[in-house]
């Protein structure tokens, strides 16, 4: 196949995925983290989801995985166990930086955030370079 209908592939596959994401089965917590430094997604990173009880200071890990080539985890949460409470999305930067044979200077990235209503859907993207980060809401 050429390069061309490869890249073409591509993007019907991916506005494929865009109209699944759509269905109610899906996460309602989605993320996407970019490599920044490079222009590219951030393939096969590590991350962890996790509650924080409210009885106690601690936190309970929900999910762990590792973004796929687009620098997606999909399914991080079902909308059933996504309840009202303040979550936390561990990222393992330093493993990441680490297997591309970089150094970095945040080992990890650590984005805690409060859901108020659950019935919403929540992005949390990821913006990553070496020395730095950024991250926001997204829709």
């Amino acid at each position: 196949m050429s390069v061309r209908l490869q890249h073409i592939k591509h993007h019907i596959f991916a506005a494929n995925q865009c109209a699944e994401m759509t269905t109610p089965l899906l996460s309602p917590l989605t993320t996407h983290v970019l490599n920044t430094g490079r222009g590219i997604p951030a393939a096969n990173m590590n991350l962890s989801l996790y509650l924080l009880d409210a009885t106690s200071p601690s936190w309970n890990l929900l999910r762990t995985g590792a973004t796929n080539d687009d620098g997606r985890c999909p399914g991080l949460i079902t909308r059933e166990a996504f309840i009202p409470g303040v979550y936390k999305m561990r990222f393992e930067t330093g493993q990441y930086w680490e297997a591309l044979g970089e150094t970095c200077f945040y080992p990890h990235v650590e984005i805690v955030f409060t859901i108020i209503d659950a019935s919403q859907k929540f992005h949390i993207p990821l913006l990553l370079s070496r020395f730095s980060y950024s991250t926001y809401r997204g829709s």
